[in-house]
């Protein structure tokens, strides 16, 4: 029984000391996060994130020298020139087309009825040949009336001169025997006169380009012509704006390209209006072309005319040349990066411009890809041009 309490009292002991050691580690751990949790000051914070900031730094020097600073640029597939200066001409496209020298259209005189029809479309003709005849038949009885009495007047003439040679007669028989012949051979030529009024003939040398009249057609003067053109005599034609009046004279070399033809030409100004035409306000030019069997009248061409020259010219392809809101600027490849250049854009012909500042001639410029290259981009020239 006794040893039982003892027991009993030394287990309540144990359990007392050991409540208390809770208690008095439980003080020291309150006390300890609140040494803890003790606001530092400005010092010794500045201290704290300056090594932060060093251990990011390392950090971040060891990755970049495992990545690499490459991978980090975009690169850009191109294709670029090598700018050289040059001479630089802008010209000013005019269209036009070619016209015959001779281009003509042969009417009928008279009104009648077509009888004979002796040439077609095609059909090579000489100066004042028949080309259609109309229906002239009472004239012609006239005419063989008229013949008669001049072949009468003749005779009687000839018998009076015969006298009056020989001194018979007197000479007012010789005269009226004389007057009566020339009045009858007028009248003959009258009537053959207004015989050739019933043709249509040709008044020029040339081609037969129109025919559309058909025997037994009734035609009427100045209507139901044929048209006779000089092919072997053509020019070019074209109507020039009045604000180029004092860029394109008669004498000055053009360039003409007739598309059709496929052929280009170096050739002068043979023509020029020195007034303006008020309704178009404008004034028209010719160009006398050489012989070719390719040009035919009523082809297109164009005229071009140059307006402006400059010698040692810097000049980059239309493409190189990229835009903002206020300047223009080229791409140079650099050694392999792209490098933003502002220009100075002049005159733009023919898919190409003028520079006027920022580019000097020699750089190797991007041409192909411009559109997709920023500043700094590493460049893969696929294409270089010199």
């Amino acid at each position: 029984m006794i040893k039982h309490t003892e027991d009993y009292n030394n287990t309540r002991l144990n359990n007392n000391y050991i409540t208390e050691m809770k208690k008095l580690l439980y003080f020291s751990a309150i006390l300890i996060l609140a040494a803890c949790n003790k606001p530092k000051d400005k010092a010794t914070q500045l201290a704290d994130l300056k090594k932060e900031r060093a251990t990011l730094d390392a950090k971040i020097d060891s990755l970049q020298k495992q990545v690499g600073s490459k991978d980090s640029v975009k690169s850009t597939d191109v294709s670029t020139v090598t700018i050289t200066p040059g001479n630089f001409t802008n010209y000013v496209d005019l269209q036009g087309h070619i016209d015959a020298q001779d281009n003509v259209m042969a009417y009928s005189q008279s009104a009648g009825v077509i009888t004979a029809i002796n040439v077609r479309a095609g059909d090579h003709v000489g100066k004042g040949e028949v080309l259609v005849q109309l229906d002239n038949s009472v004239l012609k009885e006239q005419i063989a009336q008229a013949q008669t009495q001049v072949n009468l007047n003749q005779t009687l003439y000839d018998r009076q001169k015969n006298l009056w040679d020989q001194k018979i007669g007197t000479e007012v028989q010789y005269l009226q025997a004389q007057t009566a012949l020339q009045s009858s051979q007028k009248q003959v030529g009258f009537l053959r006169q207004q015989a050739d009024l019933y043709r249509i003939t040709a008044p020029i040398s040339g081609t037969v380009d129109q025919m559309d009249l058909k025997l037994g057609q009734v035609i009427q003067p100045g209507t139901n012509g044929i048209r006779i053109v000089n092919a072997d005599v053509l020019k070019v034609k074209a109507d020039v704006p009045e604000s180029y009046a004092t860029d394109i004279n008669q004498g000055d070399n053009v360039k003409v390209v007739v598309p059709d033809a496929n052929d280009s030409l170096m050739l002068k100004v043979t023509f020029a209006a020195k007034v303006i035409d008020p309704g178009s306000r404008s004034f028209g030019i010719e160009i006398k072309l050489p012989e070719n069997k390719e040009f035919r009248p009523n082809m297109t061409a164009t005229i071009r005319v140059a307006d402006y020259s400059k010698k040692n010219s810097v000049v980059v392809p239309l493409n190189a040349i990229q835009h903002s809101d206020t300047t223009s600027f080229v791409f140079i490849n650099n050694n392999g990066t792209a490098k933003k250049q502002i220009v100075k854009v002049g005159a733009t012909y023919g898919g190409k411009s003028e520079i006027l500042s920022g580019l000097k001639g020699g750089e190797q410029i991007v041409t192909e890809g411009a559109s997709d290259v920023e500043d700094g981009d590493k460049l893969r020239v696929l294409n270089a041009a010199n």
